[in-house]
């Protein structure tokens, strides 16, 4: 063998080894080359993969939407799962802005989206830690993650594609937006933790719930507390972790003083101090519950369950200082006997509602009196019969009717079955007119008047009023024997009209909408709506005879309101509800005194008599206007449009007492019964209805009620209460 040989040989021998080493080593380079490779594609494809950000929609938590009473003052916010208070970038505080920056993305003004150094030092972190305690999404990102995608897969290939679409997105974000956007609108979408079972998000939302003071006044060590909140509000959660909250907002402290934002020894003075935090009602706190309620219900029906969060802002009719004048009323006149008692009053001008009060409290109960409480409203509704008669032509003064107890009733064309009705005391007023038995408020009388007029005409009135409430046409009615009863919401609009020259308003509570981007707006269904159902001849004359009922009739204990006034009582049998619904040039009012559970009997409650509609209603009443009227009291507008009666001829009545046409009726006047009677006629209901009125004074026809049946009606017809007219000393009814 050459001596070449022999050196080539040893050469291949030593070589071998070396050369499969070489080749494994390339093998792997070239198959981490490859894998990488695959690596970068599935990155570069599941980028591809997110969807243009032009192409997302925003998703918006929302603000939560705030009820105002009529002067601005807020009566609460309607309550969600979310609690949402958007402030604008602008205003968010300086001392927030850097603590977050510290703490969730200290390169944030830096990057352009994603921080490829701080994934870097996350993983290394995490990797040393072999745990995860750091993450390496941005704040662009994880405004992605709020406002478009709310994808919060945290492990495993999800997880990772959660992230690298993020970056992509956020890469765009950064495209389009500020830095000054991004961490705004980031601070605005952020949890800070959920308390009470309702989750703040955003910062404005949290400053009120931790601290209970808006978010521009932060000190450093709140904004701090707030800034470590995102990573884990549960866990750092200052409620129910004080001990993590406190070492999370001192890493926050910390961290600003490594990047000298604070000074180190500004940053362990603050260290020193205690978390600062109280938990505030600021969501929850409400004014005027019942009112709140309405206003919310009737919200919804406009804009639907999620109006909660649609960021409104609601104006309202509702006086504050009449609330409190209604509430003060009721105590001072009524104290705490037992009953309770309800206030509704109303702008005749424009149907604007502008107290809805009462003396319930709304923690045992949520229910409504003022709105939501249909009751008997006993006399109160012989009105409905009088402006009946007036629009008829029938002249109140010179029409009289024979007052008898007990009348006998036998009409089955207008009342159905024959029943029998008495007056209050039992005595007989012999022949009165029509004014006269409104002051007295003669069940005898008006049972009759019904009859004429034509029950179903009646009805008719009292819708054109404002009565929303279902009504049967009975002759019953008249007395206020209704089935289902009417709210003093109802009363006191139905009153207004008679207060506007006829004009009848549709009540609204809501006068604007303000939206979160500046346009306001009022549907129509809360813009006035003016009706003219009656002449101002007709409203003045039933005004006159409201006016004289509070001069001398059964409404004299109202008298206190300082200002002309007009005004019916009304009670039901047994005393079981009570009321005085009446008007002065301006207002008009309905009150309600009575068990809101229950018929319970007032009987005995009005220093030791019966409580009726001209005691405590009537009393609270005057009280009440004399306060909510204010320092103008007006006068009552004479008619434009004059009141022309004409002679009426009806089955019970007599027209024309000074001689007039047709002064005498052609009919025999009601007589007595010859048997027992009772208060409350029980004769069944007719088994046909007879056919409508076709028009006419006094035809007498009507849907019929066959007498008072009580199965019919909450309570029977009242007996009017007794009060005693100035200057007479004799008794009358209401």
């Amino acid at each position: 063998m050459s001596h070449s040989q022999r050196i080539r040989r040893r050469r291949n021998h030593h070589g071998g080894p070396r050369n499969k080493l070489l080749l494994a080593i390339l093998i792997a380079v070239a198959g981490v080359g490859i894998v990488l490779a695959v690596l970068v594609g599935w990155v570069v494809n599941t980028a591809a993969s997110a969807p243009p950000l032009n192409t997302l929609k925003q998703r918006n938590p929302g603000a939560n939407t705030e009820i105002l009473a009529a002067d601005g003052t807020r009566l609460g916010f309607i309550q969600a799962n979310n609690l949402s208070l958007p402030v604008a970038a602008g205003k968010l505080p300086r001392v927030l802005k850097r603590a977050t920056v510290a703490i969730e993305d200290q390169r944030f003004y830096q990057h352009s989206g994603v921080d490829y150094e701080g994934i870097v030092r996350a993983a290394v972190k995490n990797f040393v830690s072999h745990k995860t305690v750091q993450g390496g999404s941005t704040i662009t990102m994880q405004l992605v993650r709020n406002l478009y995608t709310g994808n919060r897969a945290r492990s495993g290939l999800a997880g990772y594609k959660r992230k690298i679409r993020e970056a992509k997105l956020a890469d765009d974000l950064e495209g389009q937006h500020s830095k000054k956007w991004i961490l705004g609108r980031y601070l605005n979408t952020v949890p800070y933790g959920t308390t009470g079972g309702q989750t703040a998000i955003g910062a404005g939302a949290a400053a009120r719930i931790y601290f209970g003071k808006p978010v521009q006044k932060l000190n450093l060590r709140e904004a701090a507390l707030l800034a470590g909140l995102p990573q884990a509000p549960s866990l750092y959660s200052p409620f129910l972790n004080p001990e993590a909250a406190k070492r999370r907002r001192d890493e926050v402290l910390g961290k600003m003083a490594q990047l000298r934002m604070i000074s180190p020894e500004r940053a362990q003075a603050t260290m020193a101090k205690g978390l600062g935090v109280n938990f505030h009602g600021y969501f929850r706190r409400r004014r005027e519950d019942y009112v709140f309620d309405f206003v919310k219900d009737e919200l919804i029906k406009a804009y639907g369950p999620k109006v909660a969060l649609s960021g409104l802002k609601v104006h309202t009719t509702i006086d504050l200082s009449k609330q409190a004048e209604a509430r003060n009323a009721i105590a001072t006149d009524m104290g705490a006997i037992g009953p309770s008692s309800a206030i509704v009053t109303i702008d005749p001008s424009n149907g604007h509602i502008l107290a809805m009060a009462s003396s319930g409290q709304y923690n045992k109960s949520q229910f409504n009196l003022a709105a939501q409480g249909h009751r008997q409203p006993g006399s109160s509704f012989k009105v409905m019969a009088l402006m009946t008669a007036l629009r008829e032509g029938v002249n109140p003064d010179t029409t009289s009717y024979t007052s008898m107890s007990p009348t006998h009733i036998d009409d089955p064309s207008s009342c159905g079955a024959p029943f029998d009705v008495k007056t209050y005391s039992g005595s007989s007023a012999g022949r009165i007119s029509l004014h006269k038995a409104t002051l007295l408020s003669d069940n005898s009388v008006y049972i009759q008047l019904a009859a004429d007029l034509g029950p179903d005409k009646v009805a008719q009135t009292a819708h054109d009023l404002g009565i929303t409430t279902k009504l049967n046409g009975y002759c019953a009615e008249t007395l206020g024997g209704l089935k289902i009863g009417v709210s003093p919401l109802e009363m006191a609009n139905a009153y207004a009209t008679i207060a506007d020259g006829g004009w009848r308003n549709r009540p609204t509570i809501i006068t604007k909408v303000d939206f979160p981007n500046g346009r306001s707006e009022l549907p129509k269904r809360w813009r006035v709506k003016r009706v003219k159902a009656f002449s101002d001849g007709v409203t003045y004359e039933a005004t006159k005879i409201l006016e004289d009922n509070v001069k001398m009739g059964t409404g004299t204990h109202a008298q206190t309101v300082g200002c002309p006034a007009a005004g019916k009582t009304g009670t039901t049998d047994n005393n079981t509800d009570a009321w005085f619904v009446g008007f002065t040039p301006k207002l008009a009012t309905a009150v309600w005194v009575g068990y809101p559970n229950d018929r319970t009997s007032m009987n005995g409650l009005y220093h030791g008599a019966n409580l009726d509609g001209g005691t405590y209603p009537a009393e609270i009443w005057g009280t009440y206007m004399s306060q909510a009227r204010g320092s103008f009291c007006g006068t009552f507008p004479l008619p434009k449009q004059p009141f022309i009666s004409q002679p009426f001829y009806g089955t019970y009545s007599r027209n024309g007492i000074r001689g007039e046409s047709g002064s005498v009726s052609q009919y025999p006047a009601p007589t007595a019964p010859t048997s027992p009677t009772t208060t409350t006629p029980v004769a069944p209901a007719p088994t046909a209805t007879p056919a409508p009125s076709t028009g006419g004074a006094g035809t007498g026809t009507g849907t019929g009620n066959g007498g008072f049946d009580p199965g019919k009606y909450e309570t029977p017809p009242q007996p009017p209460p007794t009060t005693k007219s100035p200057g007479t000393g004799g008794a009358t009814t209401g």
